[in-house]
């Protein structure tokens, strides 16, 4: 599978509710955990703070985002978490060097 140079979409929304987020986080051991919100900011500070943290990441503290895109509705993002979910990392990285 190769990484696509596709254009990521800038389409602006007035509800920042209504925007999805894909994101790449770099965990401490340097391993990569993709995921999907509709508020990363708060998302992160969950991975990194919270008890609501997907438990991969709790055991990898701190982790930093690396890789964020924005989807029109949560299906738009599960589709695309699920395609970066299932690229390889040398994929990803690229991917994460094209932001």
């Amino acid at each position: 599978m190769t990484v696509s140079k596709k254009k990521l979409s800038k389409k602006k929304s007035h509800n920042k509710k209504a925007d999805w987020y894909v994101y790449i986080l770099e965990c401490s051991d340097k391993t990569l955990y993709t995921g999907i919100t509709n508020n990363l900011e708060k998302r992160l500070e969950q991975h990194n703070n919270g008890q609501e943290a997907a438990k991969y990441t709790r055991a990898r503290r701190p982790v930093k985002c690396v890789y964020q895109e924005i989807q029109a509705n949560r299906s738009e993002a599960t589709k695309r978490e699920m395609a970066i979910k299932q690229l390889k990392r040398a994929e990803k990285i690229k991917l994460i060097k094209l932001m």
